[in-house]
This record gives structure tokens, sequence and C-alpha cells, in this order.
């Protein structure tokens, strides 16, 4: 049994496509078996929505009167990147103010950033904009300062160079102290243990091999249509999988683009963590064609069969120390309570499982109501027989002696 993509959007168009989450797929495979089931179901979708610090924008502005060339580009006092054109600007989630006013009152709260700008801009509220130049004979201004909304801009659209993890680590924290991290506040003594996936509901680890997710899919993406524009930085697929192929640690990732006028607020939302700085809450749904029996076996995968690795964050993540606190699944870490160590320990996730299996459920909807189709990736990114490699900064000094330590 298989069927094509274009089978598939066929029956999309004609409203008969059988579309199911990843969370309905389980039941409905242990029910009719999975021959069965494959002839029956079209399409699974996917949802994930969590913190990821590799997102940002690309805005450009149109031109002032007299033109500028922008050298620097501040909005709402946040910094953009505006080495590209001469009024065009890349703003990170994580970028954030010189200064930043909570900080007389407690020292690293980093209440604003370039994640808050994204939602403001997608909130339809007004944004300062301050640019300065030095002047050139066909851009002769030297500074811009104005208020602007997204209606105003030429073009405006995410685009996030790491998205979509497949599977990350559980954050604990062995020290004696308090620590502030992007994993969230974590108490001293394994006081509690983070985590940040939608596990079962999760696209990548609904496709871990990445048969139908690649360059040129099309996804639900901050509450708008995007697209899957390569693989994300940091992807590293050639890691250790169970049986069932799901990575034992964080492996895939993906860089997703689309248009930052189409999208919701809700879905794209700034956050701030005490102590590490900003970043934004990502909304990201996936569909999965069900094109034959081995790609459904890989969407029936259940939070209690997805492994991640504990990792201290005192001492073992932040300077690259190995430590085998062992690995605990998903099942038991949304149950609010898991064991570590002997210990038991209170669970804190980062990431939004109702919204993610809302983004599921909104993607089956858009589907069954026939504006949603698939499309077939013009490219596939790498997979599981990959040879890549995750390369760390040399230590070489600037005459090229490596450093010895």
């Amino acid at each position: 049994m298989a069927k094509s993509y274009e089978e598939i959007n066929e029956k999309i168009r004609r409203g008969e496509a059988v579309v199911v989450t990843a969370e309905e797929v389980i039941d409905i495979v242990a029910e009719k078996g999975l021959e069965k089931a494959a002839k029956e179901i079209d399409v699974v979708t996917t949802g994930t929505f969590g913190p990821m610090c590799s997102s940002g924008a690309f805005i450009n502005f149109g031109h002032s009167r007299p033109r500028i060339k922008m050298k620097k580009v501040w909005l709402n006092g946040v910094e953009a990147y505006a080495g590209i054109a001469a009024v065009d600007a890349y703003i990170g989630a994580t970028q954030l103010p010189e200064t930043d006013p909570e900080n007389k009152v407690f020292p690293g709260r980093f209440s604003y950033g370039g994640g808050h700008v994204i939602h403001d801009l997608v909130s339809g509220k007004e944004i300062r904009l301050e640019a300065i130049a030095y002047g050139t004979d066909c851009y002769p201004n030297k500074k811009v300062d104005t208020v602007i909304t997204i209606n105003d801009v030429n073009e405006a659209y995410l685009f996030n160079p790491r998205n979509a993890y497949q599977n990350y680590n559980c954050a604990v924290n062995l020290g004696d102290r308090t620590i502030y991290t992007y994993m969230g506040i974590l108490k001293p003594n394994i006081g509690n243990a983070s985590y940040s996936s939608a596990g079962q509901l999760s696209p990548l680890l609904n496709d871990p091999y990445y048969k139908t997710i690649g360059i040129g899919t099309r996804i639900f993406l901050g509450g708008g249509i995007g697209y899957v524009a390569w693989n994300g930085t940091q992807h590293h697929p050639n890691v250790t999988r169970g049986e069932n192929g799901v990575p034992m640690t964080s492996a895939g990732t993906l860089a997703v683009i689309g248009d930052l006028k189409q999208m919701n607020p809700y879905w794209l939302v700034g956050l701030s963590y005490i102590g590490y700085g900003a970043t934004m809450a990502v909304g990201i749904g996936i569909p999965i064609p069900v094109l034959d029996e081995e790609i459904l076996y890989y969407t029936t995968v259940k939070d209690e069969d997805i492994y991640c690795p504990v990792v201290d964050y005192s001492e073992g993540y932040p300077y690259g120390k190995p430590m085998d606190l062992g690995y605990v699944n998903y099942r038991d870490l949304k149950s609010g309570r898991v064991t570590i160590n002997g210990k038991q320990v209170v669970t804190t996730p980062q990431s939004s499982y109702p919204r993610a299996r809302k983004i599921a459920q909104i993607l089956k909807e858009w589907i069954q109501n026939g504006s949603f189709e698939l499309t077939h990736p013009v490219a596939p990114i790498p997979s599981a027989d990959a040879d890549i490699q995750l390369k760390s900064i040399p230590e070489r000094s600037p005459n090229g002696l490596t450093i010895k330590r």
C-alpha cells in the first residue's frame, strides 16, 4: 500500500481526506492495526509550542526622505542587525536593549527583548524606530526617529534558523545554589527537573528520519502558513536512537520561514527568563502524509517510548563536563514527578502541551476544510546516515598557535 502527495491533495480538495492528530492516531492504530489504518488515514498532524531562542524576523522599512543607508537600527530600544542593505534589518528574539530598566529592581530580569518586539509587531502595536547612518551621496540622511506598525513596512517575515528541536535535555541542578538558565530556574540539589518538548505531538519525533519533512514542507507557523527553509543550525541527526527510531538526545532541527503579517500574537509570544535573557515562544505544526505503513508506524510513538537525557546545568552543561545521570521518558515528565538519582523530583515544563495539542487540531481543521494542502519537499534534510559532527569554537591564539589549558 502506497499513496502519493498528489493523491492525498486530491482527497483534500474533494473534502474526503482522513486527518487525525498525532495523539488520536495512537489509539486508532492500536484498535485497527497498522495495515488497515494506513489505508484509511491520509494525514497525521503534529504540534509544538515553546521557547525557541534561535528565532527572528527580517524587516524592510522602506526609505526615508531623503534616503538613508542604516548603519544601526533600534526597535523599541532593542538593536536589530542592519548590515544587510540600506533599509533592511534582522531582529533576533534573544537580542536585549543596552540598558534594562528593571535591572535596579532585579538584576538580570531582562524584561524586554527581540522576542517581545516581534510579538508587539504582530499585535499591531506602535514600535519606535530609530536609525543612524554615516551619509553618502546616494543616501544622504543620517538619522531616523519615528513610530511604525507592521502595516507600515514593506516586508516582515519570520526567519528562524533553529526551531522544533527533535528531543531535548531534562535539565537539573546538582549544585548548592539556585541557577538561572534558558531552561528556567533550576533549584539546588536537584530541586526540580525542567524539560521542553511536546513529546508524542512533537513534529520531528513523529518523523524521526525526516522521510516526509524536508525543504519546502508547508507548515503551521506562528498562526499562519510557513515553510521549512533548510535543516536548522546544530542539526545533528546521527545520534543514538531507540528501536523506534527516536533519538535519545537532541538531534534534528529545522530552519523555518513565513510571512509575519499573517501570523497571530497568540502563537508568537515574547518571553523573559530571569538571569538568562529574552526569547520567544513559537507555535509550529507539521502535517505528515501517510504514504505507507512505515511512516504511519513512526507517528504512533508514545510519550513513554520517548527518552531524553538528564543533564546537570550547574557544572556539566556549561563547562562541557560529561556526566551520566540516566534518562527519563516524557510520560513520567508530564506526570509532574520523575525519579533522578533515587530522588523524587518535581518537573517543570517549558513548553505548553495544551497549545501543542491546539496547533495539531487547528492544522487538522485547515486540511479538512481544504485551505491547506501538502507540499512535496524539493530536497531532503540530512538524516541519520549523514556524516555530521557538532563542532565547537577552536581554541587558538591570534598568531595561530593552539592554546594549551
